[in-house]
This record gives C-alpha cells, structure tokens and sequence, in this order.
C-alpha cells in the first residue's frame, strides 16, 4: 500500500474544522489508576467467525480478570449503524465498542461523542501504533478510536468451480467480461456484488474509474471528485457486468436471496456464484460458509496496460469507549487486552485483519498465523498505489445513494445517464450539508 496514508493526516484536520470553537464536557468519570470489580458491555458486529474468535478471547480475559465482567453484544452489519445511533443519543450505548471509521463524522464531529483516549494512557497502550494509524481515530487533536487493522476490498473466488470449468482468475476488466461468456454456458456467475451490505457493488465501478481516470471519487474533506460524466461511466460499467453476466441482476439476486447478505446466500454456497468482492478483514465469514481451502485470493484488476491504481484502504474498524462509561480504567484495560495482549492476538487471529498493533501482529508472526486470505490480500495492496478513502464516501446516506442509482438502471427505471446527474446532484448537495 504505497500511499497508505496519503493524506491521512487531513482527516483530522477535517474532523478538526467542526471541533473549532466548541468547549468539551467535563461531565465524564476521570480515570483514577486502579482497577475494581464491575460489569463492561462491549458491542461488535461481524460473521460467526469473529464471533467465535471474539468470545474466546472474552472468556481468555475472564480467566485472566473474573472481577471485570465483560457482557458481550454482537449481530451482523445490517441495521448495526442505526442500533449504535440509537443507543448514543439515548445515553445506553456499551462501555467499549467497534466502530466504523465513519462514525466519527456523524457520532462525534466535535471530539466529544466519544471518550478521550488519551486521557487513559497508561492504562491503554498505543505505543505499537504508528501515528499515522492513530490519526485515523483522531478528531482533532481528541483521540476518540484506535484502527484496529488496515485493510481494502479484494476479490475471492471458489477454486472448485473455476477449475471445474477450466477458468483462470482474471487479472484486467477485460478478462473479468470475458469470463461471464464462459460461466453463461454453465448457468453460474463468475462473481457477484454484495448490495444488501451497502455499497459493494458500487465499490468495484469506483475503483475502475478511479483507474482510468486518476481522479478519487470522495476527496479526504468531503467533496465529490468525480464529474457526472465519471459517475455515468461507472454506472456504465456496472450494467456492462449485469450484462455480460459477470453477475447477477439486482432482480435476480433479490428473488433468488430475499435479504440475506451474499455470504449466506444459497446461490453463493452452492457455487453458482463463484466469486466475490470482501474486505481482506471480512472475508473469513465467506471462507468459513465453503469447504476448507476452497475461498482463494484472485488478482486485483488493471486495465492490462500497467495501470493498476484505483483500489482502497481504509481502517477496518476502530475501537472507542462511551463517553458515559463509569468504568474508564477497566475499559482502558479491556481495550489494551484486545488490541495488545500476545495470546488474544492468537485467539482473535485475522477476523478483524491484520492487526495494527505491531504487538499483536508480532505474535501473530511469531506463532505462524500471519497467513491467510487476508494476509495475501494485503501483500496485493501493498505493491499498488493505493487509495486512502475518505470516510465520507462509508456515510449510510451515501450508501443509500449508491444503491439507488445501482437498482435503478439495473432495473431499467433509469438510464445512466439521468440516474448519474440524479446520484451527482444528491451527493453535492448532501456533502455541503455535512459539512457544515
């Protein structure tokens, strides 16, 4: 990842813009040094496999700490941004949480949203951090997350069905097309794109047009980058895949999996969807619905003529603690535990990514278990000129931007281009609110 934190730094900047002329609160518990017997709630979402991984690091911690009670709360993505919303204007949010990286624009654009980190050190521990991964949970000059892992979308595929067929993983857009003519024989897809998780599908069409055109589709303080001609060719892009049958229609994949996400869908189980686009931190919920070993890694796409820009990283998630916690020690403690401590980087493994924490990550090597769908995924982005993302472009509203453009033109209610003048002139108008 080249550029891995290009521009990181303006993030904070950002966040620091709308922190300007506010004073903090100071109805917060203050740290005191000690640890004493209480109950933590900590939230997390994600597939049975971090789940399983999360709960046997929870009861490592209980072994380790019984007076300090860890109540675990977790689901799956969908829904989970709305039910953390709710949770924090109601004041009833947990002690510890995973958040998203776009969260600190809507939940704490002020620094305040969130406990300040900073004031817990000793207690946590940040020292295996670069700064450059702190800035990314920094508002201002508030720490408010920690990155648990870098990561960026890659593609996966079902090893039985390409070589059942004698297909080759593509390496350009080109040869990506030309596998939908070869799996249409066999009525299966070569890959699909994930709508229900929001914004998946229009990932794969930002990263070609960023390619080609060199421009980023959401810059780091919140501005669209792309013209509305960008936003129709990728668009175009997008109808090219449905109709080369590189993938499923969005009617298609509605009919054939209500609202599951792809992960669990029957047709991806099966193998008549033999691909997919996942972050490298997500994928183990992928690998762990097939036979063992059968999810590999493919190449990240080009344009065949060299150009291999385009594609994104971003942190992962980030960890936070309630502002409203009563608890800042034990959460601090709980929260180094997971970030730092050598045998719960064993039991947590890569189902958050690789771990940012050079601590973890040492264990990790140390024990043999840097490998991996995500470890080769990052050893892909890390010889491209990468893209940091804005975490504007992860907003839900934008989200719902995106799909709406994909299921209309996908559906024939609108041509590109109207649908791209129409997904223009929403996403202008939004940033300019946000911003504010």
């Amino acid at each position: 990842m080249k550029n891995i934190f290009l521009k990181a730094a303006a993030i904070g900047c950002v966040f620091m813009l709308s922190a300007c002329g506010k004073n903090k609160s100071e109805d917060v518990t203050p740290p005191d040094g000690k640890l004493d017997p209480c109950e933590l709630r900590f939230s997390w979402w994600g597939g049975d496999d971090r789940h399983e991984a999360t709960l046997n690091a929870i009861k490592l911690w209980a072994d380790k700490h019984p007076e300090i009670k860890i109540v675990p709360e977790y689901g799956g993505w969908d829904g989970w941004t709305e039910k953390v919303t709710s949770q924090l204007s109601g004041g009833t949010e947990p002690d510890i949480m995973q958040i998203n990286y776009d969260w600190l624009i809507t939940m704490s654009p002020d620094g305040k949203g969130f406990y300040d980190l900073d004031k817990l050190s000793p207690t946590l521990d940040t020292s295996g951090f670069s700064d450059d991964v702190l800035s990314f949970g920094k508002v201002g000059d508030t720490l408010n997350a920690v990155t648990v892992s870098v990561t960026g979308r890659g593609l996966f595929y079902n090893s039985d069905v390409y070589r059942s067929i004698g297909a080759e993983y593509p390496s350009t857009w080109d040869e990506l097309f030309a596998l939908g003519d070869k799996f249409s024989t066999q009525d299966i897809y070569p890959l699909d794109l994930d709508i229900q998780s929001g914004g998946t599908a229009w990932y794969l069409a930002v990263v070609y047009v960023q390619q080609t055109t060199g421009r980023q589709f959401i810059t780091m303080d919140g501005k669209l980058g792309f013209t509305v001609d960008d936003i129709k060719a990728a668009l175009d892009f997008y109808k090219e895949t449905e109709d080369r049958h590189v993938i499923r229609t969005v009617r298609t994949r509605t009919d054939e999996d209500g609202n599951a996400a792809l992960y669990q869908s029957p047709g991806f189980i099966s193998g008549n969807v033999a691909g997919v686009l996942e972050w490298g931190s997500s994928v183990g919920k992928y690998e762990s619905v097939l036979p063992e070993n059968v999810l590999e890694a493919g190449p990240l796409l080009t344009d065949g003529a060299g150009s291999s820009g385009g594609w994104m990283i971003k942190p992962s998630m980030l960890y936070a603690v309630s502002k409203n916690t009563e608890h800042p020690d034990e959460a601090a403690a709980f929260l180094n535990f997971l970030l730092n401590d050598k045998e719960c980087a064993k039991l947590l493994g890569t189902t958050r990514g690789i771990p940012a924490s050079s601590y973890a990550e040492e264990s990790l090597e140390e024990s043999g278990m840097l490998s991996g769908l995500a470890q080769e995924n990052n050893e892909m982005l890390e010889k491209l000129d990468t893209v940091t993302i804005s975490p504007y472009m992860e907003l839900t509203r934008m989200k719902e931007f995106y799909n709406t453009a994909i299921e209309e033109v996908s559906y024939g209610i609108a041509d590109t281009d109207s649908a791209a003048q129409e997904m223009y002139d929403s996403i202008t108008q939004y940033l300019e609110k946000i911003r504010k």
